[in-house]
């Protein structure tokens, strides 16, 4: 078991933050500060103007690939002029939409993929009180995203099949070398299962998925929400394409279900309105629908080995790496508990319940 991100993540200072900036863009910062990310570094900045950006250092490690970060900016420009709120990357000086760098973060020189993104405003939806309508918009949204980059043009879409990609479930066997890592925990059992039932029920399977361009980590830290006029929210950003991939558009409502189910106060509920909120635009087949449980479990393994593996490597960095942890063992055990007959009842009779309620009002 390899780590490449080891020593991949950037470790800029604000100073070293402030003079790209004005470098590459010509501003000069009045403020500044660090939002978290998982292997890049993001900072919140503000020029003399007052307009907010975003400065993201990409990874020395996904660096290396600038035309994967290159598709992955297209997707987001094409996206916004769909009218989807994604955000979008400003030119440099000379025009151009990222930078390689050679910066010195206390381990050598090495090469950084800049961009300057616009800053989308509201908050991410694990801080919110998200409601079923606003889950269900959710699900829509996903659907709707996945649908608009199905459309996309590029020559470069080929490098979007990320066969080793270890956050793609596709490559959830790829999580077993890091099981020992729950060495003495029950849920190393659990885990166990759930990977050998993804070789035996889904692998065989995959050919009957829909396939398409997926973001791959549609999750509740990369959804931004704003309050409206009812008491609920909307959806008003869509963060981070690091994920992006040619993929089975199954796994994107999987996912998301995942990542929304750990601050929810009713967990076992989010995947009705979700998927309701997916299926107003893309009804999944029989197939899809029998996979949904067991890839959800699966992802939420992913995130769990992954986030703890990493957290061992960058201590500095565990809060963040180790969000899903704080409720997903427990959630996981508890599907787990449940079963699939019991969870797939609930998922499916409140999704055809939000279909008919959000549906009919015309959401």
């Amino acid at each position: 078991m390899t780590d490449q991100y080891t020593d991949a993540k950037p470790k800029l200072n604000w100073c070293q933050a402030k003079e790209l900036a004005k470098h590459l863009y010509g501003l000069m910062l009045t403020d500044i500060r660090d939002l978290p990310s998982y292997y890049d570094q993001n900072f919140h900045v503000v020029d003399k103007e007052g307009t907010q950006y975003l400065l993201k250092i990409v990874n020395s490690e996904d660096s290396k690939n600038p035309t994967l970060i290159e598709v992955q900016t297209h997707a987001m420009s094409f996206l916004r002029q769909q009218g989807l709120p994604a955000q979008t990357a400003m030119p440099t000086t000379t025009g151009q939409l990222m930078s390689l760098e050679q910066i010195d973060c206390g381990f050598g020189r090495q090469t950084y993929c800049v961009r300057l993104l616009t800053f989308l405003s509201g908050t991410t939806i694990a801080k919110a009180s998200a409601s079923p309508h606003i889950l269900y918009e959710v699900g829509k949204m996903a659907a709707i995203m996945d649908k608009e980059l199905k459309k996309m043009m590029s020559p470069n879409l080929g490098i979007l099949e990320r066969h080793d990609l270890l956050w793609s479930l596709s490559n959830t066997p790829l999580l077993e070398p890091y099981l020992p890592l729950m060495d003495d925990d029950p849920l190393q059992d659990v885990m166990k299962s759930v990977i050998e039932q993804y070789k035996t029920c889904v692998q065989p399977k995959l050919s009957f998925f829909q396939k398409g361009i997926i973001h791959g980590d549609f999750s509740d830290q990369n959804i931004l929400v704003q309050p409206v006029d009812t008491g609920d929210y909307k959806v008003s950003g869509i963060l981070d394409f690091g994920l992006l991939s040619i993929n089975y558009c199954i796994f994107e409502v999987a996912i998301s279900i995942m990542y929304l189910m750990l601050e929810n106060p009713s967990p076992v509920h989010v995947g009705g309105a979700v998927l309701a909120g997916w299926e107003s635009v893309t009804p999944l087949n029989k197939y899809e629908r029998d996979a949904l449980y067991l890839l959800v479990l699966c992802r939420f393994c992913q995130s769990l080995l992954i986030g703890r593996y990493n957290a061992s490597k960058h201590p500095e960095n565990s809060d963040y790496l180790m969000t899903t942890s704080r409720r997903g063992t427990q959630l996981l055990t508890k599907l787990w508990e449940l079963g699939k007959e019991e969870v797939e009842r609930t998922w499916f009779q409140d999704a055809s319940s939000f279909t008919q309620l959000f549906g009919a009002a015309g959401h």
